[in-house]
């Protein structure tokens, strides 16, 4: 006879060792998932419910091998990283590394995972406010921007199958991201709430499109912005 116990939650989360990443991963294991996260460096997380795998995300090769013969009910992409330059002076190498980061290694991502994920199952990326264009931060807002593209039209083909996507966007988070020395030529700006957004925040309303209350949001685009898109 079927057995009436429920499968167990389990989350890919990348980035995981640092950041909004790690918040995210530590948010799901408080709620009672199962997490692995994926991350070049270990994290500092220590929890029977996690697991983590090597991955350099800007390696496809890399990123393949750490996933084979994972599966999942749900997929976070938080992985991130920055560059910040005017043009003239653009670092093109950084640039195609920022899209293999944001995008490529999603959509390999949810190409390996997506088929055997149970109907219902749930696919967040994280991307940015800077996506509608910022000074100094082309490439990154490029590579942020395709995001809305891949989410929606993941969202369009999945949710026959019960499957939410949805793309979390933040404005200045307080992460070590922030301090990247890339970004040197462009400074974040506080939101009109008076400070940075902090990666809890961001992870709280992961937590939620990961929730069975969440089944009817997709194909959004949730901004975490502070007051900036006022």
């Amino acid at each position: 006879m079927p057995s009436d116990t429920p499968r167990p939650r389990h989350a890919v989360v990348t980035g995981a060792s640092s950041g909004i990443g790690e918040a995210i991963a530590r948010r799901l294991l408080a709620e009672g998932w199962q997490v692995t996260g994926l991350s070049r460096g270990a994290p500092a997380i220590t929890d029977q419910n996690f697991a983590h795998r090597p991955a350099d995300l800007a390696d496809p090769a890399s990123l393949a091998a750490a996933i084979d013969g994972l599966s999942a009910t749900a997929l976070v992409h938080a992985a991130g990283l920055m560059g910040a330059q005017p043009l003239g002076t653009l670092d093109h190498a950084r640039g195609a590394m920022m899209w293999q980061v944001h995008v490529q290694a999603a959509a390999l991502l949810a190409d390996h995972l997506v088929p055997g994920m149970a109907d219902g199952g749930r696919i967040v990326l994280l991307g940015s406010r800077t996506a509608n264009g910022a000074t100094n931060r082309s490439h990154y807002a490029a590579s942020k921007s395709a995001l809305t593209g891949l989410s929606r039209s993941w969202a369009a083909e999945l949710a026959p199958r019960g499957i939410t996507v949805n793309l979390v966007s933040p404005a200045a988070t307080d992460t070590p991201m922030l301090r990247d020395p890339a970004r040197a030529h462009s400074v974040p700006k506080l939101p009109p709430i008076g400070r940075l957004i902090r990666p809890e925040e961001v992870a709280a309303t992961v937590g939620f499109l990961l929730s069975p209350e969440a089944a009817a949001i997709t194909g959004q685009n949730i901004v975490i912005c502070g007051g900036s898109s006022l």
